[in-house]
């Protein structure tokens, strides 16, 4: 068994903290275990998985108890400041087991990799290992020079790495639902953002592996992929070698990888995150629209309302550009779910442009929102041309006003889905009764219902909604 523990949740790339425990997973035994914690987002967690393909492949197992561990990571978020803190934390809590066992190898991986390495590993000593998200095949190489008596370090970017040969440990289990990573990398430099310069520049994964690992899922019984990227809408690839006349070359961009998603079987549900304003088009949501297995909810994250504060982030779009998306969505697919993320206290933030953001919100009622007050990261452009001078106390207040906007809204757009009827893909049983089943709905709304022996979890159900929470639809299967 492995522990992936994901309790933080990131700007424009988001997972809700939860602890999973993880299907020990069979393979050759050298007799050593592994034990992984994940910390951020849905990419962090996609890493983590192909870390321990690759060690598994070396003959580790996996353990879900850091005490019995040889050897155990970390896989970071630098994204706020108190992920690094709880990082930290951590390292110090296994430092204690270190002691007890001076032969455990204790490593960091991913986002604070270059920007932390000598702290963690001279001034604190803290770790053996540090390895960026780039480096992780050679993870069996460095964990042999700790054994050797070093401290082993890879935090070099790649602009071609993209793991494609790789087939992930499917971590969480649960048999329903993967994330596919179908590209790194990030080359928008928004001011706030450690991304581009923790994940290197952006590339593309070859789409025939793509789907590939998809139909492979979908064969393995899986009935839900998220297509996992920093800016999924910028995706593209592009076939290798010279065009000629009679045969260009083939391009695929996110639209057509979609569309091919969807194909594999009208059963296999896709969805994708994170889309960027500046990028998504019109013909991937008329792609969305086409197709019923593509879910209807995106994920696109508005971060302010203003447009000085927008350029001022780099976002590279204002606030009419975003609406226009918006109304486009809204056009295209009306029954579309949105979500969003929102910074509030960004640099120089008047209380006007706060209003922009909370206008904003009403002007979409987005069905959910991660919001954030603003942390400023060592290293990024912001931290670099702006003082971070909106007091703290200033950032609280507007973020508790943009947290009750947004449940007002939750709540909005989950009552109107009352009466409906809804189909939900059965998830497992409830967290808090073996008596009910949960499930997401197209929008992906979670959706209770009482279980039934006509259903189990991996097959849909159609599922009359007659109440809501702020954030949960309740109902009976029909």
């Amino acid at each position: 068994m492995m522990d992936l523990v994901v309790p933080d949740k990131t700007h424009d790339e988001s997972r809700q903290g939860e602890a999973l425990v993880l299907d020990a997973v069979e393979a050759k035994n050298n007799g050593r275990k592994l034990y992984i914690e994940s910390y951020g987002c849905a990419m962090n967690f996609s890493d983590s998985e192909i870390v321990a393909s690759i060690l598994l492949d070396k003959g580790f197992e996996t353990t879900s108890d850091f005490n019995v561990a040889d050897v155990i990571f970390i896989n970071t978020c630098s994204i706020r400041e108190n992920a690094e803190q709880r990082v930290r934390n951590r390292l110090k809590e296994f430092k204690v087991a270190k002691v007890k066992n001076p032969g455990l190898v204790v490593g960091v991986l991913g986002c604070m990799a270059e920007r932390l390495k000598s702290k963690f590993l001279e001034e604190e000593k803290l770790v053996d290992v540090v390895v960026g998200p780039d480096a992780y095949r050679d993870l069996p190489n460095l964990i042999d020079q700790v054994d050797d008596g070093q401290r082993a370090v890879n935090v070099l970017l790649s602009r071609e790495e993209t793991y494609a040969d790789i087939s992930p440990v499917r971590l969480n289990s649960n048999g329903i639902n993967a994330f596919v990573s179908i590209m790194r990398g990030c080359d928008n430099m928004c001011s706030f953002c450690v991304v581009p310069f923790t994940r290197g520049r952006e590339r593309s994964r070859d789409p025939h592996s793509i789907i590939k690992e998809c139909t492979d899922l979908f064969d393995q019984g899986y009935r839900e992929v998220t297509l996992l990227g920093q800016n999924v809408d910028s995706y593209k690839w592009s076939e290798e070698g010279e065009s000629v006349e009679d045969a260009p070359k083939a391009t695929v961009n996110f639209a057509n990888l979609l569309e091919m998603t969807a194909l594999i079987s009208p059963e296999l549900r896709v969805r994708f995150s994170t889309s960027h304003p500046k990028d998504i088009t019109d013909e991937v949501l008329y792609t969305i629209g086409k197709y019923d297995n593509i879910c209807n909810y995106i994920h696109l994250p508005v971060q302010s309302g203003n447009s000085r504060v927008l350029e001022m982030m780099n976002r590279t779009y204002d606030r009419d550009w975003y609406i226009n998306r918006i109304d486009a969505i809204r056009r295209i697919i009306p029954e579309c779910a949105i979500s969003t993320d929102v910074i509030t206290g960004f640099c120089s933030e008047t209380e006007e442009e706060h209003q922009d953001t909370l206008s904003m919100m009403d002007y979409v009622q987005y069905d959910f929102a991660y919001m954030f007050m603003y942390s400023e990261r060592p290293g990024t452009l912001a931290a670099k041309r702006y003082a971070d001078d909106i007091p703290d106390l200033i950032k609280r207040e507007r973020l508790k006003e943009i947290v009750a906007r947004q449940q007002e809204h939750s709540y909005i757009r989950l009552q109107k889905l009352i009466g409906t009827i809804q189909k939900v893909l059965i998830e497992g049983f409830s967290k808090k009764s073996d008596q009910d089943y949960c499930g997401r709905s197209d929008q992906n709304a979670m959706v209770v219902f009482p279980v039934t022996e006509n259903y189990k979890p991996g097959q849909y159900a159609n599922v009359l909604i007659e109440r809501s929470t702020t954030a949960t639809m309740i109902g009976k299967a029909v």
